[in-house]
């Protein structure tokens, strides 16, 4: 295995001959140690079949399913499907995810802290996925923004951005909201957590899912507080050429693993898509995603 920074990003490995089927221990756990120093990995050279890749998944931690059935592989539910390409007349997954700023299952009490892509079809044009590294956006905070936002927390919520399943047609879009606040009711995270395998501090909210900020009492905060942390870490920059937005690229055989703790990411689409179809495997690791989380 060999592992070397991506020239002229600030963000991100490449990993070469990294073979899961054969890898030590100490293999995985520089590859994890890359992960969260380097926060994106991409291992080249990865032409796995899905049960191959979720048995990489499971090398680096525990799966997750994703908790809407239309997102699942057919025959491999752990693995979620992003695809605009049906198969055999059938939509299989969803196509369009992830066009707007989150961090995954960042609307759920136990977040994960690793996610892996194994690109599928990749688009001549456009492919990439955006990144902003919540960890140096924190750092590049005003001081007078860090100070107001100290002991404060954030809501965050699927709702915005929930994609109505096949069974939601024709029902009443007050019922299917009912729905979404009762299976995934909002959760409450610090606005900056410690990580918990690095040490700095993140700062957690993004546009796609953080719906309110409250002073520790719980008291709600003025809206603009938010808006104002949006735009100061880029989330607002529609040219996304804001310092803190990296755009990561891929290509035929790459596997992209990253630090879902304190990385936020935003697809990139197109108006005319062309085809695109890529799996997601996400884990939990060693450690929850900050050490105030003590669900099981």
């Amino acid at each position: 295995m060999q592992i070397k920074d991506q020239p002229g990003a600030a963000l991100g490995a490449t990993v070469e001959d990294f073979d899961h089927t054969t890898a030590s221990e100490a293999d995985i756990e520089t590859l994890l140690r890359t992960v969260y120093t380097k926060k994106i990995a991409v291992l080249k050279g990865q032409d796995l079949t899905p049960e191959q890749f979720l048995a990489l998944g499971r090398r680096l931690g525990r799966p997750e399913t994703y908790y809407e059935p239309m997102y699942k592989h057919p025959d491999v539910p752990e693995i979620f499907v992003s695809s605009n390409v049906p198969e055999g007349g059938k939509q299989i997954g969803v196509p369009k995810t992830g066009k707007f700023w989150h961090a995954d299952y960042q609307f759920m009490p136990d977040p994960f802290g690793i996610t892996l892509i194994h690109p599928q079809v990749i688009p001549e044009k456009n492919r990439g996925t955006y990144f902003i590294d919540m960890g140096k956006a924190y750092e590049r905070l005003p001081a007078e923004l860090k100070r107001e936002i100290d002991g404060t927390r954030c809501r965050h919520s699927v709702r915005k951005y929930f994609k109505i399943r096949p069974h939601d047609v024709y029902r009443p879009i007050s019922e299917i909201i009912e729905e979404v606040e009762t299976k995934t009711p909002p959760v409450v995270q610090p606005t900056t957590f410690t990580h918990p395998m690095t040490g700095e501090t993140v700062l957690y909210l993004s546009e796609g899912f953080t719906v309110g900020i409250e002073d520790g009492a719980g008291n709600p905060l003025d809206e603009d507080l938010l808006k104002r942390l949006f735009d100061a870490t880029g989330q607002l920059d529609e040219s996304f050429e804001h310092e803190n937005i990296h755009v990561q690229s891929f290509e035929q055989g790459d596997l992209l693993i990253w630090d879902n703790r304190s990385l936020i990411h935003r697809a990139r689409h197109t108006a005319t898509p062309e085809p695109t179809v890529s799996y997601r495997v996400t884990v939990h690791d060693a450690r929850k995603l900050h050490d105030g989380i003590t669900t099981a």
